[in-house]
């Protein structure tokens, strides 16, 4: 959606103080950690637009974490939107630029990518699922990322899972809700494959291949939507939902045991 559409679909304009009033309708609290998922068009029109958002994410919340995926930097033989020959692999793999604090993200929105521009947040070391941190408890969270099975039990999400965090999801449904990734994790006998990509390693380039899981989130808009008919704990207002990350995660194992 461009700007013009935004515009013509909005009937009023988000500020600053609106989006602080209705993060906190919606439940966040100063001491809540938080992982948050954002499409900024889908908000409608927003004065100061996704700086704005983080600006107001900070007032309200005590630790902010966002995905901060890089996928371009992956084995190019997966590759499938769009696929590239096979006589370019090695090319690829002897020249991707390594993962490092500032690499871009790839389809991930404006919202995050304005969060990394900001000196105060961190970020994972995975170079592909990579998350992104605000507040006295990110770098405990971000910390360690395991490099194999990155949104598994040595994830920040497990973290996350464990220090009972919340959801956030703003003009975005449970498609694109990554923590349910944990819940694939945690599944008997989930297929894996190896990955790859550039990192550096004691300050030195190389390409590390380790062991993943083949993530399926194709019916993650599902889970939600059986969750919420399930009368499961969630807050909605005209931002979007708020819910336990715990829950969510726990639900979603349940569903996918029963239904995968």
């Amino acid at each position: 959606m461009n700007e013009r559409e935004v515009v013509q679909n909005t009937k009023e304009v988000h500020t600053f103080r609106s989006l602080f009033e209705d993060l906190k309708e919606l439940g966040i609290e100063k001491d809540d950690i938080v992982l948050v998922h954002a499409s900024l068009s889908r908000l409608g029109w927003i004065a100061g637009g996704q700086e704005t958002i983080v600006q107001a994410l900070k007032e309200c919340a005590g630790t902010i974490i966002m995905p901060s995926q890089t996928g371009a930097n992956s084995e190019p033989s997966c590759w499938q939107d769009p696929p590239v020959p096979s006589s370019w692999w090695p090319i690829i793999r002897a020249s991707m630029p390594p993962f490092c604090r500032t690499s871009p993200t790839r389809s991930m929105g404006k919202v995050v990518d304005q969060f990394l521009m900001d000196p105060e947040v961190i970020r994972s070391g995975h170079p592909q699922v990579s998350f992104a941190g605000w507040g006295p408890m990110a770098e405990s969270i971000l910390k360690d990322h395991s490099l194999a099975c990155g949104l598994g039990s040595g994830s920040p999400l497990q973290k996350l899972y464990d220090l009972d965090a919340k959801v956030l999801l703003l003009g975005i449904g449970y498609e694109r809700c990554t923590c349910l990734h944990l819940s694939e994790s945690k599944l008997a006998g989930v297929p894996c494959y190896m990955q790859g990509a550039a990192m550096l390693v004691d300050g030195k380039r190389v390409w590390k291949t380790f062991e993943e899981i083949m993530y399926d989130d194709s019916d993650f808009g599902r889970i939600g939507a059986d969750y919420e008919r399930a009368g499961m704990p969630v807050s909605k207002n005209r931002l979007g939902r708020l819910l336990p990350l715990r829950a969510l995660c726990d639900f979603g194992k349940e569903w996918m045991e029963m239904y995968r």
